[in-house]
């Protein structure tokens, strides 16, 4: 328990330097592996749409979950993103289809009110 205490204050001492501008860069600690078929699978995605989505190659959707290929750390650290907050992805990818079911949303809205 001693260790875990210390990493953590060790973790929020660096990001206080960071912050204060003390400390010019950061390390992100990347995971070794993704379960990108977890990931998709949590999305209710297809592989097709699941690359379509995200920008991946259908090849390399489909050579990671079939553990022949695996992400390199770029795309480990997208891949932990979307895991994380899949709509903020979309809406940053897909910024003409967000303001579109925005309008919608709010037509919608307005007309309940009514």
């Amino acid at each position: 328990m001693t260790n875990m205490f210390q990493d953590l204050m060790t973790g929020l001492n660096e990001v206080d330097a960071f912050l204060s501008g003390e400390r010019v860069g950061y390390k992100v600690t990347l995971p070794e592996e993704v379960d990108v078929k977890d990931i998709r699978k949590k999305l209710k995605m297809t592989q097709v749409r699941f690359s379509d989505t995200f920008g991946f190659s259908l090849d390399a959707v489909k050579h990671w979950e079939g553990g022949r290929r695996t992400p390199e750390a770029s795309a480990r650290a997208f891949l932990t993103v979307i895991a994380k907050n899949p709509i903020a992805v979309i809406t940053a990818l897909h910024p003409s289809e967000s303001a579109s079911r925005k309008r919608k949303s709010s037509s919608i809205s307005r007309m309940s009110h009514r």
